[in-house]
């Protein structure tokens, strides 16, 4: 079972950490730190695997030091509310097709310093590259190697993303959009994460799968913050 590495300078590390992000916490939610799932058009499921976020930011409450919200805010793009909600979620199995208003806001939220951890739940992928090559027409994806900060900002995955359900026969990947050296844009694909993240009895996956689901959350989000 993975652990955390809460040697004396992690420790150290992880005080100085949350001493920095707490004006960003408290501005998130009353409540704490919480996740805004896009609500995106086109007809994929937007809102699949209902239980998946509420169930990470509860783990991730009683794992780190992170207050979290108990539940994951719904929002659309051209929301207002948007700015209070820095780390952005979307996944999914079909089409999403975002407007001209929608790229140019989710572009420039990004490149202020947002994040988007986009979840392929199987069959959102060809939209979704699509969609971010509108958002980014000069970037492409990089794929993360195994000795990537992200695979080891928490919990220690040396070989990468866990594969939660098996589709096409291929090995979970995880690609990036940077702005310099800043991560914006985290794809996880083949991995099935949210699914993972499920109440038990929806998927009746393994215990040690969805442990390292979860864990894998906490990576992302640590990762993501403080980068």
């Amino acid at each position: 079972m993975n652990r955390p590495k809460l040697h004396y300078t992690r420790l150290l590390c992880s005080v100085w950490v949350m001493i920095a992000l707490l004006p960003v916490l408290n501005s998130v939610s009353a409540q704490g730190f919480t996740i805004a799932r896009i609500h995106y058009s086109g007809g994929g499921d937007w809102y699949s695997d209902p239980s998946s976020l509420p169930n990470l930011l509860n783990y991730l409450s009683s794992r780190t030091f992170i207050k979290s919200a108990r539940d994951e805010v719904r929002i659309k793009l051209t929301d207002k509310e948007l700015t209070s909600y820095p780390y952005l979620y979307m996944t999914g199995h079909g089409n999403i097709r975002f407007s001209e208003e929608e790229i140019i806001i989710l572009r420039e939220f990004l490149l202020r310093g947002s994040f988007l951890h986009a979840d392929d739940n199987y069959g959102m992928d060809k939209s979704f590259r699509r969609e971010m090559k509108r958002v980014f027409p000069s970037k492409d994806f990089v794929e993360l190697p195994y000795d990537h900060p992200l695979f080891h900002s928490y919990y220690d995955f040396p070989n990468g993303l866990p594969k939660v359900h098996e589709h096409d026969g291929k090995a979970p990947q995880a690609f990036g959009l940077f702005n310099e050296e800043r991560l914006m844009v985290l794809y996880t694909y083949e991995c099935d994460l949210g699914d993972g993240w499920e109440d038990e009895e929806v998927h009746k996956d393994p215990a040690d799968i969805r442990e390292k689901a979860l864990q894998m959350g906490v990576n992302i989000i640590y990762f993501a913050l403080t980068q």
